[in-house]
């Protein structure tokens, strides 16, 4: 079963031995050859639909047009046939593909979540795997399990080391995950990944700022970044250049100078020799495109719609009140301090992470659109910016304490509401989880997952494309050694135009 392994900070004459160290513990869990469990592999295939239906949303977007050029400006390097970009066929080398296709799949923030002591998106360590699995001329077999690997990685460090506490942006956990992952799908050996695990932590720990004021599109950028930088961490460890050790626990390290200092200790759970890697089944995706903890409030709200319409007129609305988790109250509430989380004028990265925003346009709308519902007509129209303002949050102790719970029945991302009428009348109305969770009203399964997809490429992809990408992904398991090139996406012609892209350095 799962091992709780003790980890704390070291002092250099203590000379902490390798295997005791946790990116060596880390290593030997990618280099354990057990296989997946067949419901787990289900999971990775949902995941891997899910991704691509946010990224071929994207296609268009400034931020991917971006990456995208950058990537093409990088032919496939020596050592395979290169990766494919999302959207196009053309190959590029396999760390400028994870760079454009992790941008794609992280721009709507719409794709999957895993939230305990930090919070994460670990299908973004799908797009680094994929782009070396596909340069490497793996298998379906492989990629599988090196995306369980680097799922496992990912959300145990989530349920163990918060890193938001002191404003160190998440993907901090990305790095390591993903270069454990490649690690599983190459069959390194430990020493080997675990040099590339160190690198890869090393060089992706940077401030949240990403993520407060006004949000910019690095927002997206950062986890494509730690994907490129895990990659080229696996390439460097494989010719034998090491990395800063010990990097998690020495008196310089990372939790020494940017966690919770020389006194910290943490218990980290990792699988045990011969366990298999189920993490994957502990996450879950998202029905609407919207920060996670925005999800529940996003279906409590059109629920209010339908039963309380007259709640959707500011003339009509006092105050409302959301009662939540400190996570949610501090980082997409009111209680962050951010005025633009107020501002009819601000990025749609920044309504992205508004919960006053959200709820009001759910409200009134009754319903969520990845583009519509962040529409600058939309964030400006006037009796949304009343009734937007009078919506604030609050931390309730309650929902703190579930939002960290590990009992996964009774762990919540919701809150209450409190709406207050202009004429004394109180509403009030409580969600746990979103309708798409697990445990929530209409959980996901693969039929969601493939109407999302479905949805999400209408008009983007030609429907012979849809349906060969669908078949291809569903035989994951069966495809040989280079057939992953068949999990790419191939927009309809006339839907990318590489000549608009911008022009920069490469």
């Amino acid at each position: 079963m799962v091992k709780e392994h003790h980890v704390r900070v070291h002092k250099s004459e203590e000379n902490l031995a390798r295997e005791d160290q946790l990116a060596f513990k880390i290593a030997q869990v990618a280099a354990d050859p057990v296989d997946v469990a067949p419901e787990v592999t289900e999971m990775v295939i949902n995941r891997i639909i899910d991704n691509a239906s946010v990224a071929v949303a994207s296609l268009n977007r400034a931020p991917i047009v971006a990456a995208r050029a950058q990537a093409l400006a990088h032919a496939p390097s020596t050592g395979g046939k290169g990766a494919k970009v999302f959207g196009i066929g053309e190959r590029v080398s396999p760390e400028w593909a994870a760079w454009a296709n992790g941008v794609a799949v992280r721009e709507l923030d719409y794709h999957d979540t895993f939230l305990a002591a930090d919070y994460s998106h670990p299908g973004d360590n799908i797009p680094p795997i994929l782009a070396v699995a596909q340069h490497a001329g793996s298998n379906g077999h492989d990629l599988v399990r090196a995306v369980a690997t680097g799922y496992e990685i990912q959300v145990n460090l989530v349920k163990a080391i918060c890193l938001h506490k002191h404003k160190i942006d998440h993907v901090a956990h990305l790095g390591p995950s993903a270069a454990a992952g490649i690690g599983t799908l190459l069959g390194l050996d430990v020493e080997t990944i675990f040099q590339s695990v160190g690198q890869a932590l090393h060089t992706t720990t940077a401030t949240r700022q990403s993520r407060k004021g006004e949000i910019s599109t690095w927002k997206a950028h950062a986890p494509a970044f730690a994907g490129k930088m895990a990659i080229e961490s696996a390439d460097r460890a494989m010719r034998g250049q090491t990395s800063p050790v010990p990097i998690y626990e020495g008196e310089d390290g990372v939790i020494a100078w940017l966690l919770d200092g020389p006194d910290a200790s943490y218990e980290v759970p990792l699988p045990t020799p011969g366990e298999a890697k189920r993490a994957i089944l502990d996450t879950y995706t998202k029905e609407h495109s919207a920060e996670y903890q925005a999800q529940a409030w996003i279906d409590l709200a059109r629920k209010l719609h339908r039963e309380h319409p007259e709640a959707t007129d500011p003339a009509n609305v006092a105050s409302v009140l959301i009662r939540t988790s400190h996570h949610t109250h501090y980082v997409i509430g009111s209680g962050a301090n951010d005025p633009q989380k107020y501002s009819p004028t601000a990025s749609r990265e920044t309504l992205d992470h508004s919960i006053p925003y959200i709820f009001t346009v759910a409200l009134q709308d009754g319903s969520w659109h990845h583009v519509d519902s962040y529409a600058p007509e939309r964030a400006t129209r006037p009796d949304t910016v009343e009734l937007w303002q009078k919506v604030t949050t609050e931390e309730d102790p309650e929902w703190t304490r579930r939002y960290h719970s590990l009992d996964i029945s009774e762990k919540a991302f919701g809150g209450s509401v409190e709406i207050t009428l202009t004429n004394g009348t109180v509403i009030t109305d409580e969600i746990a989880v979103a309708d798409a969770h697990p445990l929530g009203a209409r959980p996901f399964a693969r039929e969601q997952y493939i109407h999302k997809f479905r949805t999400l490429a209408a008009g983007l992809v030609e429907e012979a494309e849809i349906e060969r990408f669908l078949a291809a992904v569903e035989r994951l398991p069966e495809l040989g050694a280079g057939e992953l090139d068949q999990l790419n996406i191939t927009a309809a012609p006339g839907v990318i135009d590489l000549g608009a892209a911008p022009k920069g350095l490469f």
